[in-house]
């Protein structure tokens, strides 16, 4: 997935303007200290823009709950969408 892609539909650019805000305002001001790669930032707009507005929000929410001292981290990647599990096209492309 793109980097610097971002979510296309409305719900979604809501959800990610304070992702967005955060990362740009308060993250450089703070350590480093995700315990998770990618950061929980990262993996919320990567959610919300692989799978939508809703799931995409669960699965980040998901994300942070898991982000206590007595989880180890790791690599934690955003789970594939349906067409990019199967590698099946949609019928729309």
């Amino acid at each position: 997935m793109n980097a610097n892609a971002r979510p296309t539909t409305l719900a979604g650019r809501v959800l990610a303007l304070p992702i967005i805000a955060y990362r740009r305002w308060v993250s450089p001001g703070l350590p480093a200290r995700c315990r998770f790669y990618p950061s929980c930032s990262a993996y919320a707009l990567e959610a919300i823009t692989r799978h939508g507005a809703l799931k995409g929000f669960w699965l980040a929410v998901r994300r942070i709950g898991r982000c206590h001292p007595f989880h180890p981290g790791g690599y934690d990647p955003v789970p594939p969408g349906r067409t990019e599990a199967t590698g099946a096209t949609p019928s729309w492309e």
